[in-house]
């Protein structure tokens, strides 16, 4: 009812936002067209239409914008701690390789043999310390990405964005990345041309 007394207060501000949605789902229709035609039918007027009348104001833009700057920094700091956790273990097995080099060159010849099957088991353990931590490292990667999907479409879904919900279908999730890729085609679009609200 607010809106209603709003809009018929100021009919100009109603004409403009109306002629704002036709030139947003008009940039949609356009931008779809490089989608893959799976995609494209998948994506009906209507749905268009809300999406052009979700990115009215600009608010989803901002909010995109914000999400992909986690999203982002997430992907950096997941990348660091994959890089610091390679580091130690090229650290780690620098020094086995020196301190088996050290003890061979002091071995008696007679403990040749049982320093070496020591030697080779040690190096076999941690080969599989390793492999068990980069296994492990990936999987929390891998985990807080998903996580992080989950978050945007839940944000995404709050915000009132059409084709946002919480899912883990590969083929919602692709859709809702070509949605995002809309979103921020078009942000990019009135950005460079400054029609931006």
């Amino acid at each position: 009812m607010d809106m209603y007394c709003a809009v018929r207060d100021d009919p100009s501000d109603a004409a403009r936002q109306q002629e704002r949605h036709y030139y947003l789902l008009s940039e949609l229709q356009t931008l779809v067209k490089d989608l893959p035609s799976s995609f494209q039918q998948r994506l009906s007027y209507t749905t268009l239409s809300d999406l052009a009348q979700a990115l009215i104001d600009g608010t989803v833009y901002e909010i995109v914008q914000g999400l992909l700057d986690i999203q982002h920094l997430t992907e950096k700091n997941l990348y660091n701690q994959r890089q610091k956790l390679h580091s130690e273990h090229r650290a780690l097995k620098q020094d086995l390789v020196r301190k088996h080099r050290q003890s061979l060159q002091t071995c008696k010849s007679h403990n040749l043999s049982v320093l070496k099957t020591t030697q080779k088991a040690e190096a076999e353990a941690l080969d599989q310390r390793v492999k068990e931590e980069q296994r492990m490292m990936d999987e929390k990667v891998v985990a807080e990405m998903d996580q992080k999907v989950l978050d945007q479409q839940n944000t995404l879904e709050k915000a009132g964005v059409p084709g946002f919900y919480i899912t883990t279908n590969p083929q919602e999730v692709m859709m809702q990345m070509n949605l995002l890729e809309l979103i921020l085609k078009l942000q990019q679009k009135e950005t460079v041309s400054g029609s931006l609200l």
